[in-house]
């Protein structure tokens, strides 16, 4: 990882991206699978980036609906490399743990 260390849903992500762009997926999906894996990565690298907790957890959160559209392509294309699902999966709780957990402590210091 360039930018950031400890970072690991960014870098699970990068992993996921490498992963999605070697897949035998055709044409209008693998376009779709590529641009959700990439967003997933750029929201990430871009929420790290925010001065405040707030607007962190907003792009963390941005990220969290991609991740979705790869594990829905996913379905469509009834992959079977369990790897590759298992690392999506994992993405996914990262980013999960991000948002709900960053979200419940600006929720609590925001009502002191």
């Amino acid at each position: 990882m360039q930018f950031s260390k400890n970072f690991q849903a960014y870098d699970l992500a990068i992993k996921l991206y490498q992963k999605t762009k070697k897949l035998p997926v055709k044409n209008s999906l693998k376009d779709q699978l590529e641009r959700a894996s990439q967003s997933v990565v750029l929201n990430l690298a871009e929420g790290s980036a925010k001065p405040t907790q707030k607007d962190k957890v907003r792009f963390y959160a941005i990220a969290f609906g991609p991740v979705r559209e790869v594990q829905a392509v996913f379905d469509l294309i009834q992959i079977k490399d369990l790897e590759t699902i298992e690392l999506a999966d994992r993405v996914a709780a990262c980013l999960y743990r991000l948002v709900y957990r960053k979200t419940e402590i600006l929720d609590r210091t925001s009502r002191s």
